[in-house]
């Protein structure tokens, strides 16, 4: 069994806490390294596309200057869902809308990111791993939480997003920065939060397809239904399965001398969600998950081939009763790697088993004093994980997390969060982690707000159970991560802007990580703390929406600056990589998202762009930044409560060539055509 689901270790050689690839990884003949001197691809320049988006914003910023002066009270945030979002006073938090999921129903969580945040994905091609570089870290160091429940890997500390469909979840928020407080470990870079929604309707039914270029389809079908059972509870639910393959059947093995990676990708899974809800406000939801993912890199090749197929039983329970909230989960991550013959498959089993309660609490501080919300609890979770690499089989862990989290509202300009949690893990002393939030609105008016917000909060990350126990590589007396989280920004919305409403944000990070974990080549690669890294940047994010009878247009567009380097070294080996950015993270990233709609009839146009990426931790050998498009017509046909919904896109309009991180070129331009069908008895 490989350190990782494509048969290398992490993301990739070179990069802290990640094992060499020689070690498990086949691709050793496809693998290529590039010479700056010699790479033909496009070379992205960084000092135009750093002018560009300081111009932009600097046209942002200075707006207010034209808003009213009427004045408005803040008003009352109400927030609902499984993860304790309205604590997070001061962090930035982006949710995407329930169109855009809708838009790209047929794709999975790393497309919508893409589109719509500035977050770097390390991608090995379509169908294979895919990992999120947030803020600067690493891939084990953005928590995804699935309604509240971290689904991180605790074999391999980490999610691959090109296993997670839309077709999994309702809802999508995106949490940038450290929430370890509110979170827990991995934390460190920021957080994904999906979400299941109660429907609300008594009835409705979509089934869908998708057909690609390369011989690539998607299938689904989900069915949402709401009833009430008498004068007390009512009852909703969802039911969704999707199944789809990607056979990559490139008519060319070759892209400029670059191989095109013959792999074949199959994926299905089922999504079950039920609740009951009382009206003296008392919920119980059962969720149930099931996924599988199936790849076999180079599948022609009966020695060379390799099989990767992760699957994931994921299930919870959850009851509420006015302010009291208790969980119940139990997760099976099974993974089952094979080289050549494919019959005997390597099998490791790891289970998860999560309870977790909470309670809510109103501390009034006086008359004339707003009171102070507070959120007490703890969570249990343990792990039992059964790995043919590992040492010795099974292993076992508990780990208990108390936690403490206060939101208080003084006046209507001044929000304050204080947060705090103690992890507790066998045969380890979590740091504790505290964070502290602010926000204050400068401006209040009819038509424009200006906000300020900050916050800075430690985050930590405990070590995978491969970190620990994998045989003579592995470390059990591995350090926890442990880091500071600074960030300010500034948001302003303004509701009559260009006959629309506007939203832009700015934001500042400053994120140190001490501990890092490193495969060590000088000591055989052996597990070990050998670095201090520091992460620090900017984002810039505008939103514009805007009406006009039937017409209806919009624009998302976001930029990040991403400088994150070695700052220490704790041994001679990478004395020589003091300063230099991280493998495989781009300096700068961006994405624009634009889109104009006639009453049924949309037309979205897509940009991302990276700039180029090192390859080599000592920055001599890199890969050239790139800049893709796609375009999106869509249309919708009504007949009375039926519908039928049209898509056409183009993928990489421009037919841009660009390499992934394991040097084997990306396909060219693409095409993909999907028919949905649904009913809404309202």
């Amino acid at each position: 069994m490989p350190l990782f689901t494509d048969g290398k270790a992490q993301d990739a050689k070179d990069e802290p806490g990640d094992l060499p690839e020689h070690l498990i990884g086949p691709f050793s003949e496809e693998k290529r390294k590039i010479d700056a001197n010699h790479c033909d691809l496009k070379v992205f320049t960084d000092r135009r596309f750093v002018g560009y988006w300081v111009l932009w914003a600097s046209f942002a910023l200075t707006l207010p200057g034209y808003a009213q002066n009427d004045s408005i009270a803040l008003e009352t945030v109400v927030v609902r869902g499984f993860v304790p979002e309205k604590f997070m006073s001061g962090l930035k938090i982006q949710a995407i809308d329930s169109a855009s999921l809708t838009q790209l129903r047929f794709q999975n969580i790393s497309d919508v990111l893409s589109a719509f945040t500035p977050i770097a994905f390390r991608n090995y091609g379509p169908g294979q791993l895919s990992t999120a570089s947030f803020r600067g870290t690493s891939a084990n160091h953005t928590a995804v939480l699935w309604n509240g429940l971290n689904i991180n890997a605790p074999t391999l500390g980490q999610t691959d997003f090109s296993t997670i469909p839309v077709a999994g979840f309702d809802q999508l928020s995106i949490q940038y920065g450290s929430a370890a407080s509110i979170v827990g470990s991995d934390a460190v870079g920021g957080s994904i939060l999906l979400g299941s929604k109660a429907p609300d309707k008594p009835l409705s039914v979509t089934a869908g397809a998708q057909r690609a270029s390369f011989n690539n389809y998607q299938v689904q079908e989900t069915f949402r239904y709401f009833t009430h059972l008498n004068e007390k509870w009512e009852f909703s639910g969802k039911t969704a399965v999707y199944n789809g393959k990607m056979n990559n059947d490139y008519r060319k093995p070759l892209r400029r001398g670059y191989l095109l990676l013959p792999t074949e990708t199959a994926q299905k899974g089922i999504v079950q969600d039920l609740f009951f809800r009382a009206k003296n406000d008392r919920e119980i939801s059962a969720h149930i998950w099931l996924t599988d993912n199936n790849l076999v890199l180079i599948p022609d090749d009966e020695m060379g081939r390799e099989m990767t197929r992760t699957t994931a039983y994921r299930t919870m329970l959850r009851y509420q009763a006015g302010s009291l909230a208790m969980r119940t989960a139990w997760v099976r991550d099974i993974i089952d790697y094979a080289k050549g013959d494919l019959s005997r498959p390597d099998h490791s089993v790891t289970d998860k088993f999560a309870s977790r309660i909470e309670k809510d609490f109103m501390l009034n501080l006086g008359d004339n004093v707003n009171p102070v919300s507070i959120k007490a609890g703890g969570e249990w979770t343990h792990y039992r994980s059964r790995v043919p690499g590992y040492a010795q089989s099974p292993v076992s862990e508990n780990r208990t997390d108390l936690f403490l989290l206060t939101r208080w509202q003084p006046t209507a300009r001044i929000i304050t969060s204080v947060n705090l949690r103690q992890g507790l893990v066998t045969g380890y002393n979590p740091p504790f982690t505290p964070s502290v939030g602010l926000e204050y609105g400068l401006v209040q008016k009819i038509r424009y707000d200006l906000k300020i917000k900050g916050s800075a909060g430690r985050s930590y990350r405990v070590p995978t159970l491969n970190e620990r126990y994998w045989k003579d590589l592995g470390n059990p007396g591995i350090r926890p991560e442990t880091g500071w989280n600074k960030e300010i920004g500034l948001e302003q919305a303004f509701r009559r802007a260009i006959g629309g409403s506007l939203r832009t944000s700015a934001t500042f990070y400053h994120n140190r990580i001490k501990d890092w974990t490193y495969w060590n080549p000088s000591s055989g690669f052996r597990v070990e703390n050998l670095q201090q890294v520091l992460a620090r940047g900017i984002e810039l994010q505008l939103n514009y929406q805007r009406q006009i009878g039937f017409w209806h247009t919009g624009l998302d567009a976001g930029y990040a600056f991403n400088k994150s380097s070695q700052e220490k070294a704790y041994d001679n080996y990478s004395q020589d990589v003091v300063g230099k950015q991280l493998v495989f993270v781009p300096e700068h990233t961006a994405n624009v998202n634009m889109f104009f709609q006639y009453k049924l009839t949309r037309f979205t146009t897509q940009f991302q762009a990276a700039s180029k990426r090192y390859s080599t931790s000592d920055n001599i050998q890199f890969l050239d930044g790139y800049g893709l498009v796609t375009l999106i017509g869509e249309t919708t046909f009504r007949f009375d409560e039926f519908r039928m919904h049209l898509q056409a896109q183009i993928r990489n309009v421009t037919d841009t060539f660009y390499l992934n991180v394991r040097n084997n070129a990306m396909p060219g331009r693409s095409f993909a055509l999907s028919l949905t069908f649904s009913y809404d008895s309202q």
